[in-house]
């Protein structure tokens, strides 16, 4: 038993894998920082939605990366899946917005599966020391609560670069969805189980990006 605690409390948290990933950025490179920690089928933004491995491999990294730190994670009741949001910094170190990052974990390691951000303004209110919401694991009924948005299939819960992805965590207490339009235009919305009903936590409404 007491062996079983002090392994659970070695297990990183989303807040500890986020600070790593930044520190990574600066320390081997944005871009190979990107890679290393993302999933197999992550997602992000060009404003299009496109599948990160393929995307980024073999790009350059910049000769300064930028930094981010997290304020706020969401975090599934089994600990397994988080959504973290804070500032993100440019590289002269002024803020330039917020991010987001899905992040999902198997034993000891994460990686995240979806990636994005927005202007200044856009995001929660920031945090020095970052805030960690927990899904509630109380159940209304017996067996698992039903997510809003409606659950998935095995093959819907994997993101697609189709401009529009959904996906929730395995106990099904968090869930997220995403849609990009025409235009470059991003909504990304969390929901979060409460013990009594799910509950919109996070809302990225991320403007088109000034035309070219």
């Amino acid at each position: 038993m007491i062996a079983a605690v002090l392994l659970a409390a070695a297990v990183p948290t989303a807040v500890d894998v986020e600070l790593a990933f930044a520190r990574d950025a600066q320390r081997i490179g944005q871009w190979t920082a990107f890679r290393k920690y993302a999933d197999r089928d992550a997602v992000m933004f060009t404003p299009q939605a496109v599948w990160v491995q393929p995307f980024l491999k073999g790009k350059a990294d910049p000769p300064k990366a930028i930094g981010w730190r997290p304020a706020h994670s969401f975090v599934s009741c089994d600990g397994r899946t988080a959504v973290n949001t804070g500032p993100w910094f440019g590289r002269d170190g002024r803020e330039g917005g917020y991010f987001t990052t899905v992040w999902q974990r198997s034993g000891r390691t994460w990686r995240w599966v979806y990636d994005g951000g927005g202007p200044l303004g856009g995001g929660l209110s920031d945090r020095l020391r970052p805030q960690t919401h927990r899904a509630s694991c109380a159940r209304r009924a017996p067996g698992a609560p039903i997510i809003a948005p409606p659950p998935l299939t095995p093959k819907q819960a994997r993101t697609t670069p189709d401009d529009t992805g959904r996906g929730q965590s395995a106990d099904k207490t968090i869930g997220w969805d995403w849609k990009v339009d025409k235009t470059g235009a991003r909504k990304f919305r969390v929901y979060q189980w409460t013990g009594l009903r799910y509950a919109q936590v996070l809302m990225n409404d991320v403007p088109a990006p000034p035309a070219q």
